[in-house]
Parts: structure tokens; sequence; C-alpha cells
């Protein structure tokens, strides 16, 4: 018996070291995480497909980024997919005719398949919609109208031939906000245009926007955009949608989405935002501010990197605002 209680002991030990020893390696290599990798943006002017993969999407934060909460750097990244958290986009007008006005009419449905038709108002309206240009051109912010079936319906004009990405920036009844893209063509011969050459200043209608501050990729920067007029300040900005500016940058190539509001302050003739962008690279970014009662935008192209420029502006047109609520105009 005592032979055969030392064999057993034996083998009770040999196997508290081959347990023991499975426990330790299982300890270093830890749980499995997982790792949502972001690609780099195409090149200026590649691609007009849909881009559902390129970026993670995320169930936290809204598509606008109030005040610089931008929850990280892929949260920020917004409208590269058609689809997400249950919500589709889904564009009943496809193409439109280049320099005539027509109705975009699409819808947002939800988790059932069926149109949504309650939403949570943000910034005045209960659904911002953004188009431009893949070349990032003939940019508008306007806002739709909703029948009760939950069509929502607007008459555009997009003034030249192209590939055209329109952004559907709302949030559903009880859930959190989304960005969502889908790509619009206007038939004909497209001729995309370079980014303008680098500077800080945009002149519009007018009017001189300075842009202070750089855009850090992965990072909230503050940025300071000052509005003057004939070589004197603006301190009679007037609200537009709730704020007396409003800025979206787009991430050249992809055209990821980031649109951000100012932080509290006077009427002019400083905005500040804080702006987080998601990854190294070449954005452009849109100012809408009101004056007098008319809505216009100035517009920027700023580059991150090692050392962050930005560089020279195009100016939009100025379009009545308030006056022209559904007339197709560029901000409505």
């Amino acid at each position: 018996m005592n032979g055969v209680a030392a064999r057993l002991a034996g083998f009770a030990a040999l196997l508290a070291v081959v347990f023991g020893g499975a426990l330790t390696v299982g300890a270093a290599a830890g749980p499995a995480v997982g790792i949502a990798e972001t690609a780099p943006a195409p090149a200026h002017g590649e691609g007009a497909g849909e881009h559902t993969t390129d970026m993670p999407e995320t169930t936290t934060g809204a598509g606008h980024a109030d005040g610089g909460h931008a929850s990280g750097a892929a949260a920020a990244a917004k409208g590269l997919a058609v689809s997400q958290d249950g919500y589709t986009f889904t564009p009943l007008t496809t193409s439109l005719t280049a320099g005539a006005q027509e109705d975009f009419r699409f819808t947002i449905t939800g988790h059932d398949g069926l149109p949504v038709t309650e939403y949570t108002e943000e910034h005045d309206k209960d659904l911002h919609l953004i188009l431009v240009r893949r070349d990032l051109t003939g940019f508008q912010h306007v806002h739709p109208t909703m029948a009760p079936d939950g069509t929502w319906s607007i008459p555009l004009t997009l003034a030249e031939a192209g590939e055209y990405r329109a952004f559907a920036d709302f949030v559903p009844a009880g859930g959190e906000g989304l960005t969502l893209g889908v790509d619009l063509r206007a038939a004909g011969d497209y001729a995309p245009q370079p980014l303008p050459a680098p500077a800080r200043t945009a002149e519009v209608d007018g009017y001189t926007v300075e842009l202070a501050g750089d855009l850090v990729a992965g990072a909230a920067s503050d940025l300071t955009l000052t509005v003057s007029r004939d070589g004197e300040p603006v301190t009679d900005l007037e609200p537009y949608l709730g704020a007396y500016g409003h800025l979206v940058a787009l991430r050249d190539g992809d055209l990821a989405y980031l649109h951000v509001h100012p932080h509290d302050g006077p009427a002019g003739p400083e905005i500040g935002f804080t702006a987080e962008v998601p990854s190294a690279g070449t954005y452009r970014l849109y100012l809408d501010f009101q004056h007098q009662g008319v809505v216009r935008t100035a517009e920027f192209t700023a580059t991150t990197g090692a050392e962050a420029t930005v560089s020279a502006p195009a100016a939009t047109a100025p379009t009545p605002s308030p006056a022209h609520e559904a007339d197709g105009h560029t901000h409505e």
C-alpha cells in the first residue's frame, strides 16, 4: 500500500506541474482583443463608390461634434457608410441633371426596414443634408422637408456634372446621432478641380474670414475664424440654426465627414471651434455664417502632418437664408 500511495502522490504532483504551467501561459497571453485598423484615405479624386469599410463604424457620438467632445479619432470620421446601427440612407433619386433644379428624394429606414418618421431636433432641424462634389467643390448645406410617410425631398441644383456625395446628418428619436452617406450623379463630363494653394484667408461677397489654428490628427485642436467686412470686424453676426457659425470638414479622397460647432461666445468677430480629425491628410473646411439675413460660406483647405498648414480658400456665392427656406438655394 505504501508503494501505491507513493506512486499516486507522484502522479498528482505531475498533474499539478502540467496544469500550473498551462495556467501561467494563459495568464501571460491574456484575453483576445480585436483591433480595428484605419486604412489611409485615397489620394484626391480617387474612387466614387461607397466607402463603407475604411473606417470602423461606431455607435457612440452624434454626427455633430459639439464643442469638440469627439470620442476619439475613429469616432470622428462619419459619412463613409450608407448603413449604420440599423439605419439606412436610401436615395429614391440617384441622378440629377447638371444645371437644372430637380427634386432629390430619399428615406431613412430603421431597424424594421420602414422609413423613420420621428427624429430628435438638432440645431433647429430634424435632418441636415450636406452635398459636395468629389473634388470638394459645389458645397451645399440644405434642409429637406419630410412627408408624413417618412419621405424626404428638396429641390436641388447641381451646377456642374460629376460624382457627388450626399450626407444625411440626423438623430433618430431615442437614438444616437448618425451621419450616413450616399453617392449622387450629375450626368456629363467630370473635370475635377485642384484644391487651392495655401493661405489662411477666405474672401466671400465682400467679407474676409481669417483662420487661426491648425488641425492635429487624432487630437482636439482649437480653430478660430474671424469675420470682417471692408476692414472692420463684424460684431453682429446672426444665429444660423441656433449658432453663430457652423463648420463642416471633409477629408480629401474618401470624404470622411466631421461636423463641429462653435464655443459659446459673442456675435463675432471671432468664432471659436474645437475639432478633431481622424487621421493625417488633407481636409476641406466649410464655414457657414449669417449676417444681415444672408448665409455665406467661406472655404479653406487644411493639411495635417508633422507641421499642420492651412491652404487657400475658395469663396462660395451668398445665399439668402430664412426667407428662402424651400427654394433650393445653397443654404436652407
